[in-house]
C-alpha cells in the first residue's frame, strides 16, 4: 500500500521533537550543536540562514549526513545535538525523520525561518553579488 504525504508527516512529527526557537537558542548555547537549513538555494539567496547554520538542501541531506558518502560533510556527527529548519517545517520534519533513522540521536525540529529570525535568532544575510 502506498504511502501518502499526510502519513509521512504525521510519522516525522510523531519521531522528531519539534521545539520553539528559545529552546533551539537554549540547545546551542549549551554546544556541540549543529544548525542545517534545508531549504532550496533560491530561498536561501533571498532571506539569509540562521548565523552559524550550514546549508544543504532537503534532497542532499542524506549524502552529506552519511560518513561513507563521498558527499559527507565532517559537520554532522552523531553525537551533536541536530536542530533543524525550513520555510515552514514540514521539510525540516522530514529531514529530522531521515536523519534519526539514519542513527542521528537527538534531532529537533524549529520548524520556519521566518519564525525564527522574527524571535531572535542572529541572521547572515546573502552576499550581494552584483548580478
Amino acid at each position: 500500500m502506498a504511502t501518502s504525504v499526510k502519513q509521512l508527516m504525521e510519522a516525522a512529527n510523531a519521531a522528531v521533537p519539534k521545539i520553539t526557537p528559545a529552546q533551539a537558542r537554549e540547545l546551542i548555547a549549551k554546544g556541540n550543536t549543529l544548525v542545517v537549513d534545508v531549504r532550496d538555494a533560491p530561498e536561501l539567496e533571498k532571506t539569509g540562514k540562521v548565523a552559524g547554520a550550514v546549508h544543504h538542501s532537503r534532497g542532499m541531506l542524506e549524502f552529506r549526513a552519511d560518513p561513507e558518502s563521498p558527499y559527507y560533510d565532517k559537520n554532522f556527527a552523531k553525537d551533536k545535538t541536530i536542530i533543524i529548519y525550513c520555510a515552514s517545517g514540514g521539510r525540516a520534519a522530514l529531514a529530522g525523520k531521515v536523519l534519526k533513522d539514519m542513527g542521528y540521536g537527538k534531532v529537533y525540529n524549529v520548524g520556519a525561518f521566518k519564525e525564527w529570525a522574527d524571535n531572535g535568532a542572529e541572521i547572515e544575510k546573502p552576499i550581494d553579488t552584483g548580478m
